[in-house]
């Protein structure tokens, strides 16, 4: 209840440098990536994990990877619009220190993706899961940021809402 009803939080520069490393990382390994590995050749690291450079169109699971480049635009929006609103959420509830992790990491993931989608068109992705011959969609390290600060955003409201009863 104490986020719906707080007027103003904290600083919102702790929270854009918790976004700002998640890109820096992101983009720092995505150029490593792109400069040692040949495209869609995997370099194994254990049984069930490559490394495995591969340029993504589309968003999650590839969706609309194919669809003719319109795509590009309407996901480097979306990231833009989620980044603002993210901002905003961020500079409301900026003592609610578990609530802005989540929000931070998610912040970075998307802008870490929108640079990529900027810069080349695409999104590169490298980090390859696998069990024998089935693999997990390649993603990357924004992609990795971005579902542990919503499985973080989830755990928060879990526990806000068990603490309200």
């Amino acid at each position: 209840m104490a986020r719906t009803l707080s007027k103003s939080g904290g600083s919102l520069a702790p929270w854009l440098g918790v976004a700002l490393i998640v890109i820096l990382f992101d983009q720092l390994t995505k150029i490593a990536v792109v400069r040692v590995f040949a495209y869609g050749r995997p370099y194994e690291l254990t049984p069930f994990f490559n490394l495995l450079l591969m340029f993504n169109r589309g968003a999650a699971f590839s969706f609309l990877a194919a669809a003719g480049g319109w795509q590009r635009w309407a996901f480097t929006a979306l990231g833009i619009v989620a980044a603002l609103v993210i901002c905003y959420l961020l500079k409301r509830h900026g003592t609610q220190r578990l609530f802005c992790t989540s929000l931070s990491l998610i912040l970075g993931g998307a802008l870490g993706n929108v640079i990529d989608r900027l810069m080349y068109g695409h999104v590169i992705d490298f980090l390859d899961f696998h069990v024998r011959a089935w693999h997990w969609p390649a993603f990357n390290l924004a992609d990795s940021a971005i579902t542990i600060g919503a499985a973080l955003l989830v755990f928060d409201e879990l526990r806000r809402v068990r603490g309200a009863r």
